[in-house]
């Protein structure tokens, strides 16, 4: 029965919300608490809907800076207005059915964004595993990186968080080694982080641990005192970058989770809708928006859930310890959570693909690189759409191939002539190469052209051609033939 493998998954799952959720509203500038309101509202709301059935909602990473710009702008009572605004933009978009244009997405760029995603997860938790603070951006978290290991060596770093967080990953890659009986009842981050907390517990150790306070103290719903501001241009733009980023992180994450199993696939507008319904949920209670989150997505997939159910109770058990039991979290240590999503962020990483990528297709490496590359530079969204505009670019000069035979052919009773055939596409990205091998023709020779062999002219190379033809037969004694004749260019 599917509960047997969503009911441990949903616990994996919100072993990994956590602290996402509270590191996202800490970076946005809000309480945390706001922060895990959204990831209620991700797996309660939005986890019963339909859409896609494994993916998982809740606050995103790559909205964090442009929510603390608008929090520091339009101040925090604008919040609730702007994630309202975003949930009924999507639902609009939704009804539109716009949400099936994101299906249109490069294996290299979806999994690029896995491995930028994955990059970024994992130096930024390295950080919180030393108990250090993170760098604000991805360049600086990797420049961080030999003075955090210099800190670690040498022991001024948090000593108890360092030796608990490598503990905690020792556990998590040694799991799967032990007996299957074992292995497979409990989830390895389950078992890492409840033997971490029981050791914190238990020897008293002095490390930074989860607190959360009441949630209801911190739900407002939106006023009109930030109308104002947001009715102008400036705010109105703020609202339209909520509405692309969140849809398109959500449908980006779609389709690298439908690479990841082979259940049912998602329906991009029903997601989409289901999105609009979250934020709008969540506007209403001034939280942070929401979106897709690969990182929890990819552990519900990797955790073997198998329907929607396991979205459902990630949400049911953030709201069980948040909400009811808040003093058992603080037994919980962030060094091991951070060790979960060091351990989650590496597996998201496609090494075997890269590898074999470079040894067939080193041009989808090259867009799978880069996107990640883009990504840890700038941000998710910036990020996707460098790869998605390499991969354009890739595609574009691969359908371009154009082949060009030159040959000397000498009839039985004829002058010699010179023989052109082209095939494959000729379009204006091959128009120098082939410009060139035309007019390294000899003038006072015959030349016979012949492009019958190719699948499209597009008109700027119809343009050349017929310019070039023109000119040769001006210059040159000997006969021009082409065959089949040019059409004719305006």
């Amino acid at each position: 029965m599917p509960w047997r493998q969503d009911l441990p998954a949903s616990l994996v799952v919100f072993l990994v919300a956590l602290p996402l959720c509270v590191g996202v509203a800490v970076a946005s500038g809000v309480p945390a608490e706001l922060g895990l309101v959204t990831g209620l509202v991700g797996g309660l709301v939005v986890g019963l809907l339909p859409g896609s059935s494994l993916q998982v909602s809740g606050p995103a990473a790559g909205l964090t800076v442009l929510v603390a710009d608008a929090v520091q702008r339009y101040g925090p009572g604008a919040l609730g207005l702007l994630v309202l605004g975003t949930g009924l933009l999507q639902l609009t978009m939704g009804a539109l059915r716009l949400g099936r244009w994101f299906r249109a997405m490069s294996a290299s760029v979806v999994h690029g964004m896995l491995a930028g995603i994955g990059l970024t997860l994992l130096t930024g938790q390295l950080y919180a595993l030393a108990d250090r603070p993170a760098p604000a951006t991805g360049p600086d978290k990797l420049a961080g990186l030999p003075r955090l290991a210099a800190e670690v060596v040498t022991g001024s770093a948090q000593r108890s968080a360092v030796a608990l967080g490598l503990a905690t990953l020792l556990v998590l890659v040694a799991w799967k080694h032990l007996p299957a009986r074992i292995s497979r009842a409990v989830p390895a981050p389950l078992a890492a982080v409840g033997l971490a907390a029981a050791v914190t517990a238990a020897a008293d150790l002095p490390v930074a641990r989860v607190r959360v306070s009441g949630l209801l103290g911190v739900v407002h719903p939106p006023d009109g005192a930030g109308l104002g501001a947001l009715l102008s241009a400036a705010g109105l733009g703020t609202l339209v970058a909520f509405t692309l980023i969140a849809s398109a992180e959500t449908l980006f994450s779609a389709a690298a989770v439908d690479r990841m199993h082979h259940g049912p696939r998602t329906d991009y507008d029903r997601e989409l809708t289901a999105q609009g319904v979250g934020n709008t949920v969540c506007g209403l209670l001034g939280a942070l928006p929401m979106t897709a989150v690969i990182v929890r997505s990819a552990a519900n997939v990797q955790a073997g859930a198998r329907t929607r159910a396991s979205r459902f109770l990630h949400g049911l058990w953030l709201l069980l310890f948040t909400a009811l039991l808040p003093g058992a979290l603080g037994y919980v240590p962030l060094a091991a959570l951070a060790a979960v999503l060091v351990h989650a962020g590496a597996k998201l990483v496609p090494v075997r693909r890269v590898v074999g990528l470079c040894r067939e297709h080193r041009g989808e490496a090259v867009v799978l690189t880069a996107t990640a590359a883009a990504i840890i530079a700038t941000d998710l969204f910036e990020g996707v759409l460098i790869g998605v505009g390499l991969a354009v670019v890739k595609s574009a000069w691969q359908t371009s191939h154009l082949q060009i035979a030159v040959e000397e052919v000498v009839p039985q009773d004829g002058q010699p002539l010179h023989r052109v055939r082209l095939s494959g596409n000729a379009t204006f990205l091959r128009l120098p190469r082939l410009l060139d091998a035309l007019e390294r023709l000899p003038r006072d020779r015959p030349v016979e052209l012949d492009w019958s062999g190719l699948r499209h002219l597009d008109h700027a190379c119809t343009l050349a051609l017929a310019s070039w033809a023109d000119q040769h037969r001006a210059r040159s004694t000997a006969p021009l033939a082409v065959e089949p004749p040019l059409p004719a260019v305006g």
